[in-house]
């Protein structure tokens, strides 16, 4: 496979068209036909699609569990968790640390709305730094130019104060109509720019760092009849091969590798980038669960005592300060962690201090704080190993913050 190999996230306010924009590109592409189409569904038949597509998926015990490939003449695209999630946001979190690059899909109708907001401060603090801007639903404003360019212009803004460039594509579509997905639009003759497809081909794969040590967070664990434990995760950092023995923290637990498979052919390694199923031997189904990391013994993965991390402040109703207990989100793991103090207030554009030791941070504000996980977690340091120093904050069905390891405390 010469093609560059590109993760990507589709993000964006509920029903701005994230599930209509990937099923109908599926469909122009001639990934999926008329037949395949639930057609009972009715304006909802694209994004039914995906949606029956990932329960047919999940129904398999198979490690591309809501994942769809889409090649393009340069690239191979892995759309992740895409469609139709209730607790998108927790799916999200796990799925931009996976992404290197997003499509953030704003409908036209509506413009930026809460999530539109809280997903792109999501993905940027998450490390994904390539993004595509749709502005979807263009039929229903008529296909109007001047609509298109005041939402260009706010959405730019936006990007700008969380700190993205302002280079992006950004590219007026109707997903229901498949105008601009795969062919210029002959209904928006005044867009001169690329369309979906082109920009998504355009986008740059992210560095395999295999020289930097293990790291595969686990997404599920299964027990399989005649094959016996298998983890399943995306390797995050490093190499794993046939007959390794890896450590699984925080459990403590270790095992052998018997077997690797990816898209259900047997491989004798994994690279950064491949999502794998991995069978091990001397571990049991019962043992590692969801959120703890494979790593080999010799550079175990760290389980932090406590943690000082770079914040943004998102969403909290008066300040985010010392005693607050939100969960904390990173990778694939979720757990209880306690805000023990706010070091200091900090410029997010330049990184200065501009106050040290504040009562508390407000929305919008970004500092440091000291962070003590409740129960075991794997955290590194993002200048050590970046793909897992990255989390985000919930409480009571929000998002709070988000933001980066900058030091941890080994647990002893």
């Amino acid at each position: 496979m010469d093609k560059k190999h590109v993760n990507l996230l589709f993000m964006g306010h509920v029903d701005h068209g994230k599930s209509t924009l990937v099923g109908r590109t599926l469909f122009e592409l001639g990934l999926v036909s008329e037949k395949d189409l639930p057609q009972e569904a009715g304006s909802f038949k694209f994004a039914w699609l995906m949606d029956r597509l990932k329960e047919e998926r999940e129904r398999g015990v198979t490690i591309e569990l809501s994942y769809q490939k889409i090649e393009t003449p340069n690239s191979v695209l892995t759309i992740i968790d895409a469609p139709g999630h209730r607790d998108f946001v927790k799916n999200m979190i796990t799925g931009a640390s996976q992404a290197e690059a997003a499509v953030l899909v704003v409908a036209a109708d509506d413009g930026i709305m809460p999530q539109t907001r809280e997903h792109a401060a999501l993905a940027f603090t998450l490390g994904v730094n390539q993004l595509v801007v749709a502005i979807n639903k263009m039929d229903l404003v008529g296909f109007d130019e001047k609509t298109y360019l005041r939402l260009k212009q706010e959405v730019s803004s936006l990007l700008r104060t969380l700190g993205y460039p302002s280079d992006f594509p950004c590219i007026p579509v109707s997903a229901w109509h498949g105008e601009n997905l795969v062919r210029p639009s002959p209904k928006m003759p005044w867009y001169k720019g690329p369309t979906l497809l082109e920009a998504l081909d355009a986008l740059k794969e992210g560095e395999k760092p295999v020289d930097k040590p293990l790291r595969i967070p686990l997404q599920n664990v299964f027990s399989v009849t005649g094959v016996g434990t298998v983890p399943i995760g995306k390797v995050e950092t490093g190499v794993l091969r046939v007959g390794d023995t890896v450590l699984f923290e925080p459990s403590g637990k270790r095992g052998e590798v018997r077997s690797i498979e990816m898209h259900h052919q047997p491989v004798e390694k994994a690279l950064p980038g491949d999502n794998i199923g991995f069978n091990v031997r001397g571990v049991s189904k019962e043992e590692i669960r969801r959120g703890e990391v494979a790593g080999h013994p010799e550079n175990p993965p760290t389980v932090a005592q406590s943690f000082t991390a770079k914040v943004v402040v998102l969403n909290v109703p008066y300040q985010l300060r010392p005693g607050f207990t939100p969960t904390i989100h990173c990778h694939t793991a979720s757990v209880p962690g306690r805000i023990v103090s706010v070091l200091k207030r900090v410029d997010p554009r330049t990184g200065e201090t501009l106050e040290e030791n504040p009562q508390g941070l407000k929305k919008g504000e970004v500092g440091v704080v000291e962070v003590e996980p409740l129960k075991p977690l794997v955290i590194e340091r993002v200048g050590e190993i970046p793909h897992l120093s990255r989390f985000a904050m919930r409480h009571a069905g929000q998002t709070v913050g988000a933001g980066v390891c900058v030091e941890v405390r080994r647990r002893e």
